[in-house]
């Protein structure tokens, strides 16, 4: 498993398409390169699990998928998240510290599934393990439970291969309704969230990673 920063640094190497200390130009035509490279990565990955959707609903008759989303961090997401960071504006700081540029998020129905496409998702060939990080045994202070994952996803073009990273979350169809909605309160609007507001938020968290445990418990016993 790669869990160093260099052996990350050195998997993920799109030096022959961009020069790593070039400043990066929101419209420039470098940009659109590097994104489009980004975006490759993403679809490998996406497709490699709507297999697996298929496979557990037809030959299993499980629903062990219930949906994928995916996106790509806009240019100025990317530049605000440098500037936020007291980042250089080049291309090396960005592909080197920004991991969710690419983003797969995996929705399932329980806590043991989480895990399960966890495994499958690893167990691709090819797939590197960057990072991982369990807010299922160990929620946020928000009470944010899921599983992320940072993979260096293998892409292969005309004249060599090449590894991108893409960020995986992992979580359930009741935490994804939480987790939603608290960033359009928190990101997506103009007014501030009072500190009555966060705590209630906070509770509603925890009140439904207890759901989640029941349910997955009911399942386990069926």
């Amino acid at each position: 498993m790669k869990n160093n920063e260099q052996e990350i640094t050195d998997l993920v190497d799109l030096k022959n398409f961009v020069d790593y200390n070039q400043e990066i130009k929101e419209n420039g035509e470098t940009f659109q390169k590097v994104m489009c490279i980004y975006k490759m990565a993403l679809k490998e990955l996406n497709n490699k699990v709507e297999i697996y959707q298929e496979e557990f609903k037809t030959f299993y008759n499980y629903e062990l998928i219930d949906h994928i989303n995916f996106r790509i961090k806009s240019p100025k997401s990317i530049i605000k998240k440098m500037q936020d960071r007291g980042a250089e504006l080049t291309y090396k700081e960005m592909i080197e510290n920004i991991n969710d540029i690419a983003g797969l998020r995996v929705i399932c129905q329980t806590q043991k599934d989480i895990y399960s496409i966890k495994r499958l998702i690893q167990n691709i060939p090819g797939i590197q393990t960057l990072k991982e990080k369990d807010y299922i045994k160990n929620p946020k202070e928000s009470g944010y439970s899921a599983y992320h994952i940072i993979l260096a996803v293998p892409v292969v073009l005309s004249t060599q291969l090449i590894y991108v990273k893409v960020e995986v979350q992992i979580r359930t169809m009741t935490m994804d309704v939480w987790a939603s909605l608290e960033h359009k309160m928190k990101y997506k609007t103009q007014k501030a969230i009072t500190n009555k507001q966060s705590k209630e938020w906070i509770n509603c968290a925890k009140a439904i990673n207890k759901i989640d445990e029941k349910i997955t418990n009911l399942t386990i016993k069926t």
